[in-house]
């Protein structure tokens, strides 16, 4: 018998400490990738409320390489247009975005709303059909690391012990504070904000209701949430209320600051309270443990920035877990985790904070798609004399069909990309246009070539298992070296490359 059976303790790759998005996320691009995760969840279920309700174009478009895009559009629906009443009256429209319409290389532009616990349900079907699994009722006490792995005790169940841990556990984190990471940050608002799930009668479903503060009271909303009866509320309240989330105290508020009454209330399926605030933690990762996800940054919800950033924590994670775990990369390469997502997780916290103000306006800012890693030590442009807005290394590869080939189809899956673009790739691109090399190692390598396609331009690209362009250039030989640097000379390089030798 092993030391973990006689001592009840359960041995994994990865433990992953909550089940909201950003955990289910991680462990869905984990378990496609043959990692053995396993993801814990203090609360007996997953989180029952709308809260993070926005699906932002980015994180659209990691959602479909996790396999979950078509669910998510079939459960989800456009952001309606708001109504301002005043009175018991219409008084006329409020467009709270700036529409940005689709391009083939932005196939996704429009934020589409989805209530958070459905968003949770869909990520954890997801899971469950690649074999994972969620461990609900593990409330966890205590965490400890040394240089082999990280051993974590729960207030129910035996200990987990796993080579990585990942605090996905929210704003509260425990991990976070069992490790002692600091966390730095201002209050957005001083005004807290009732929300709430409801059912009503006495409101169409095909506007955002607003009502502006009046008679003492502040700002109420009330968003019909797509293919159910809910409606989301918003209730603000001044600074230094001891805000009541009793159903009787939703149904008051309503009747209070609208021409509905109490009794058209019918049903109060889920309320909260929070303060607006803007937080990030001082590290993502401690030794073995990385923060992410509110754990790691805390947004006010206005611009629909917290969820989105989250779950692009988690995809950045987690190829880099895969790659180390699975291929033999060096542990190092997980320190890029906080290189590259805490400035960008401090960039959204400042975008969050200007919606909130009213100072930024929810529209091409917000969707994520100009994000990118340029100054990453992973990013490498070898190209000289680029004009000005030209795809760089660093940038989100863009998409779009160049000759007929789908290039959303060609970076879905957890591979790189090499793709060569209007140009003879050279010597060592004997692959075979879109094959992979043989191998499960971290390098495995799709290789794709393409027309010349303006978003590119020319050139050969080596795109990263997030879709970002890791490396940028003239020849093959250049990208595997790159592919050799990133992922340590004794990764399982892609044989399919000729040059793959040479660069060693």
């Amino acid at each position: 018998m092993s030391d973990a059976a006689r001592t009840g303790t359960t041995e994994t790759d990865v433990l992953i400490v909550g089940a909201g998005p950003t955990g289910l996320a991680l462990g869905v691009d984990l378990a496609r990738r043959g990692v053995r995760a396993l993801v814990v969840e203090r609360s007996g279920a997953l989180f029952p409320g709308s809260r993070g309700k926005g699906i932002q174009p980015r994180t659209m478009e990691v959602l479909d390489d996790l396999g979950v895009r078509e669910a998510v559009r079939a459960a989800g629906g456009p952001y309606p247009v708001g109504m301002v009443w005043e009175d018991g009256e219409r008084k006329g429209e409020h467009r709270m975005f700036d529409e940005t319409e689709p391009t083939e290389s932005e196939p996704f532009t429009r934020p589409w709303m989805l209530p958070q616990w459905r968003t949770q349900e869909i990520l954890f079907a997801r899971l469950t059909e690649l074999g994972g699994s969620v461990a609900f009722g593990r409330e966890l006490v205590g965490i400890a690391q040394d240089g082999d792995g990280v051993t974590a005790r729960f207030a129910a169940g035996g200990p987990v012990r796993a080579r990585y841990a990942v605090a996905a556990d929210g704003g509260r984190s425990a991990v976070r504070r069992a490790l002692g990471v600091g966390m730095t940050g201002e209050t957005v608002d001083p005004r807290p904000v009732l929300v709430a799930d409801v059912r009503l009668r006495g409101l169409d479903r095909d506007n955002w209701h607003m009502f502006p503060p009046r008679d003492g009271h502040g700002h109420l909303a009330l968003c019909p949430l797509p293919h159910i009866e809910d409606f989301q509320l918003a209730a603000q309240f001044p600074a230094g209320t001891a805000v009541d989330t009793s159903p009787d105290a939703v149904r008051a508020v309503i009747a209070a600051r609208t021409h509905l009454g109490a009794d058209d209330v019918t049903e109060v399926r889920w309320a909260s309270d929070f303060r607006p605030r803007a937080a990030l933690a001082d590290r993502f990762r401690a030794g073995r443990v990385f923060l992410a996800g509110d754990a790691a940054h805390v947004h006010s919800p206005a611009g629909g920035q917290g969820l989105n950033t989250s779950v692009q924590d988690a995809y950045n994670l987690g190829w880099k877990l895969g790659a180390v775990l699975r291929g033999g990369a060096p542990d190092p390469l997980l320190d890029t985790y906080e290189e590259e997502r805490r400035p960008v997780a401090a960039h959204m916290l400042g975008l969050s904070t200007g919606v909130h103000r009213g100072e930024v306006r929810r529209g091409a800012a917000t969707q994520q798609l100009g994000l990118g890693y340029r100054g990453s030590s992973l990013t490498a442009e070898t190209r000289a004399d680029l004009p000005d807005g030209a795809l760089r290394a660093g940038d989100r590869a863009p998409l779009g069909n160049p000759g007929g080939i789908s290039l959303l189809d060609a970076f879905r899956g957890p591979h790189w990309t090499l793709l060569t673009v209007g140009t003879d790739p050279g010597a060592g691109a004997d692959a075979a246009e879109g094959t992979e090399s043989p191998g499960t190692g971290p390098a495995v390598v799709r290789t794709v070539r393409v027309p010349a396609y303006a978003p590119y331009g020319t050139g050969v690209f080596l795109v990263r298992p997030d879709g970002y362009v890791a490396w940028s250039g003239d020849g093959v030989e250049g990208a595997v070296a790159h592919l050799t640097r990133t992922l340590g000379a004794d990764a399982a390089l892609p044989r399919a490359l000729g040059a793959g030798a040479a660069a060693r």
